[in-house]
């Protein structure tokens, strides 16, 4: 059952959501994903799809937040739109494929799969470690490539692809500004494809619960579309106040903090 406090806590997380998105360039779903799987636990819906709902639903309130953030970083001109159109055709493929094998994967191994691969992340993240400074962006057919991983690896664990394409872009010597700012518009075509990946893996499945419509839990989605949306432009705008060395230690943080909370709830 909803009550004010549950809707109130909702509102307030998904708030903070859109505000790293859009300081951070990573969609949200860092933090959707762990706070659907707590909605939905604390509403007695588990089931032995929760944890494909939680991914799903943050992949169809990425949709709204994604395009916000994505819109704002491109009115402070810090989208690098060759890297975007390189990437896109691998990324929605990869997403879509990834969601429709997600389907045969339990919820207990994408759940191990989320905490190893975020922590991996953070640790290098923190560690700071500079790219060789003759190294740069791979050809299209090889961004292409690049993507189609982030892609299937987004549709595992319900993310933006921040937290790879970030790094990726990073390393290959593109300012830290840039590279938020082009993960941000990144995570729409992403989005949009994890949504209807979920939509379709989860159309035939029996026995989800109230409120689903394939792998979306519709409720929660609207609720933390509105509060997301509403607050990622405010990230944004933060985001190009901040030293970029400040930038990158708040990304490894945050990330850090995703994976402890996580790996607590599957132990």
């Amino acid at each position: 059952m909803w009550d004010i406090q549950l809707i109130a806590a909702v509102l307030a997380v998904s708030a903070a959501a859109g505000f790293l998105a859009g300081l951070l360039g990573i969609g949200g779903g860092m933090v959707m994903v762990p706070v659907t799987l707590w909605v939905l636990h604390a509403q007695g819906l588990d089931s032995p799809h929760t944890q494909h709902i939680a991914i799903g639903t943050s992949f169809l309130v990425m949709v709204f937040t994604a395009f916000s953030s994505a819109l704002a970083q491109h009115r402070k001109q810090a989208v690098r739109w060759d890297i975007v159109r390189g990437m896109v055709p691998g990324l929605m493929m990869g997403v879509v494929t990834g969601a429709v094998l997600a389907r045969f994967i339990s919820a207990k191994n994408l759940q191990l799969f989320f905490i190893v691969f975020v922590t991996v992340v953070a640790i290098r993240t923190l560690r700071n470690i500079k790219p060789q400074p003759t190294r740069t962006l791979p050809s299209r057919g090889g961004m292409a490539a690049v993507g189609g991983i982030i892609g299937v690896i987004s549709s595992w664990v319900g993310i933006g692809g921040g937290a790879m394409s970030m790094p990726f872009m990073m390393r290959c010597n593109v300012s830290v500004r840039e590279a938020v700012g082009t993960s941000a518009a990144l995570g729409w075509p992403i989005a949009a494809s994890g949504a209807l990946g979920y939509l379709v893996a989860g159309w035939s499945v029996p026995g989800l619960p109230a409120g689903t419509l394939g792998f979306w839990y519709l409720p929660l989605a609207a609720m933390m579309a509105v509060a997301t949306v509403t607050v990622a432009p405010l990230g944004v705008k933060v985001a190009h106040t901040l030293p970029p060395e400040k930038l990158k230690t708040a990304f490894g943080v945050l990330l850090l903090v995703i994976a402890a909370q996580m790996l607590y709830r599957w132990l």
